[in-house]
């Protein structure tokens, strides 16, 4: 079963931080109010990059679409499953 969604955004230039707080305080929340979720990763990346792993006990739901004014290109959504945690 899929239960993992990995959603990454390329920000327009200079626009990670405005997109980083619209992940914050929209796709954030969001996750949080559905059934079934178990945790959530916000990570920014190089050629500011927004990427968000959330995960769930059940099918993850896709996130919404940030304001197209924030983009540099459209949101792309994996669902995964999860194999294995390694710690140190």
């Amino acid at each position: 079963m899929r239960d993992t969604l990995m959603w990454e955004v390329r920000a327009a230039p200079g626009r990670q931080q405005d997109l980083l707080a619209w992940v914050e305080a929209t796709a954030v929340p969001e996750l949080t109010a559905t059934e079934h979720f178990a945790g959530a990763d916000v990570y920014l990346g190089g050629q500011d990059r927004v990427v968000v792993i959330a995960r769930w006990t059940a099918v993850p739901p896709r996130l919404p679409d940030p304001p197209e004014g924030l983009l540099a290109r459209p949101v792309a959504q994996w669902p995964f499953q999860h194999h294995r945690t390694v710690t140190p």
